[in-house]
């Protein structure tokens, strides 16, 4: 069987959004979808003690109605579509992440999980998209329209998961990925002078030329293997951040690496990603190298990486 469709629920309204969008990621696939919730007392808004039993037996009572709305919102999206459902017993950020080891994806909405009630998206999506064994879906408030798929691409070892994830899905989807990278004089690795006489390292235009290049060599070879995808290049001169969450206003999807060229050693979700689960105007996958049993999969290319 082909590994499913994870949607993380807490019965809030971004959550049951997040199922619908699931549902349609698991037709895609072909694959179920398994619908979990974390339940774990202490982090759930306390209820009066049932006359049948202590204030859990309210509580597991409650989570049971709110994983049986969003399994109903889910089969009301897609009958075609199998539906799984699990309540595990956890902390949900655990729960989640060991979900992920056997899952195509996971989806969680953009608010909090597990009734953090104020506790907002760095403890939860940000978490799992550093540490999840699968790329993570964040479901933004507002559904991204019915368009294209914006890569943002930076030529780094950590960005091939992002580029990879990008074009499947594009084919899934039957639209065309716009593969962005954004660059400023202060993240380009100057070349060195070829004469030392030369006033300047470079000529005008050598860094942007370099930066078209990388780019082009980021997405070298998925144009072959997706032969229905049609890409669009886009160098910008531009801060990351700034270029990516301007793209999202008119995609269906923005898809990033978890740490790229401007990455801090140790960091295992970057600033550009982490801005744009919190700013960014459509869904946002992050997507990480596959892990194995022993932690995350190395790069796979030798391509340069800067600090």
């Amino acid at each position: 069987m082909s590994a499913p469709v994870v949607v993380g629920v807490d019965g809030s309204p971004s959550s049951l959004d997040a199922v619908e969008v699931a549902v349609r990621e698991a037709r895609l696939r072909g694959c179920g979808l398994k619908v979990v919730h974390a339940f774990w007392p202490s982090m759930h808004v306390p209820v009066s003690p049932s006359l049948l039993g202590p204030a859990e037996a309210g509580l597991r009572e409650m989570v049971e109605r709110l994983v049986a709305e969003a399994v109903q919102r889910a089969r009301a999206a897609d009958p075609d579509v199998k539906v799984a459902k699990a309540v595990v017993m956890g902390e949900p950020l655990r729960v989640l992440e060991a979900q992920s080891r056997e899952a195509a994806l996971v989806v969680v909405g953009s608010r909090d999980l597990g009734s953090f009630r104020g506790l907002l998206l760095r403890s939860t999506a940000v978490h799992l998209a550093a540490h999840a064994r699968c790329p993570v879906m964040v479901v933004r408030d507002r559904p991204g329209p019915a368009g294209w798929i914006v890569l943002g691409a930076d030529g780094s070892p950590a960005g091939e998961a992002a580029v990879d994830f990008a074009f499947a899905e594009a084919a899934l989807r039957g639209t065309r990925v716009i593969a962005l990278h954004a660059w400023t004089p202060w993240s380009v690795q100057a070349p060195p002078p070829q004469d030392s006489s030369m006033p300047c390292a470079y000529g005008p235009g050598t860094l942007a030329d370099g930066e078209e290049r990388l780019l082009a060599e980021a997405v070298a070879g998925r144009r072959e293997r997706y032969p229905g995808v049609t890409v669009e290049y886009k160098v910008v001169r531009s801060g990351a951040r700034e270029a990516l969450t301007e793209a999202s206003k008119s995609a269906e999807l923005l898809v990033v690496g978890a740490r790229g060229r401007g990455g801090i050693a140790g960091l295992l979700l970057g600033s550009v990603s982490q801005a744009l689960l919190h700013h960014a105007h459509c869904p946002v996958v992050v997507a990480r190298a596959r892990a194995g049993p022993d932690g995350p999969a190395r790069p796979r290319s030798p391509r340069r990486e800067r600090a």
